[in-house]
């Protein structure tokens, strides 16, 4: 007996690396997130001896993240582009990142006073730390630092070389260090 295909579209269905990250749902439960961060630290700190190795352990896992997202995003988002100028940037990871990561704007953007090539994104209330509680003696933890490694990726990838370090400051705070390279790559574009 033959099969009868009744499907009436005759476009292709599109598979889920296709769709964009803006529509839809893009909904984690959040005790299903806390669940697997808290087995991500566990998992890290089984393999570290100090409160600075697993931070950089988590950073390195950030990086890896990091690399994904925003090739993930660019492939996903047919209508966007890639920023060249350094404010834009910013405002991206800060709002359109930090939304399709966490639902919600990063609370700050910074420019250091005594420094032209830091920048602080400040977030009071991390997702990363919300569910996390540090022992007494491993008081200096911030798992943050895995954000900060998904921050450091994604800039770096889109040519913005910098360091990218998370610390205890109203609520936490990304310390975003570029290379002086991108800061004059970046006063030469404002000339043009």
């Amino acid at each position: 007996m033959e099969k009868i295909n009744l499907n009436l579209s005759n476009r292709p269905k599109m598979s889920i690396l296709e769709k964009p990250l803006s529509r839809g749902k893009g909904e984690v439960s959040l005790s299903c997130y806390a669940l697997l961060f808290s087995e991500v630290v566990q998992y890290c700190q089984s393999r570290v001896n100090t409160i600075p190795d697993l931070q950089n352990k988590l950073h390195d896992l950030g990086k890896d993240i990091g690399c994904r997202i925003i090739d993930l995003y660019f492939v996903r988002e047919r209508n966007s582009k890639r920023e060249t100028k350094l404010i834009n940037m910013l405002l991206f990871i800060k709002s359109t990142l930090w939304k399709t990561l966490f639902g919600k704007e990063a609370d700050k953007l910074e420019h250091a006073t005594d420094d032209e090539c830091t920048y602080y994104i400040i977030e009071k209330e991390p997702l990363v730390n919300k569910f996390i509680s540090v022992p007494k003696d491993k008081g200096s933890l911030n798992c943050a630092q895995f954000v900060a490694g998904i921050i450091q990726a994604v800039l770096s990838n889109c040519g913005f070389t910098c360091q990218v370090s998370a610390h205890w400051h109203k609520g936490t705070t990304y310390m975003v260090k570029f290379e002086d390279h991108v800061i004059s790559r970046d006063k030469q574009l404002e000339e043009k």
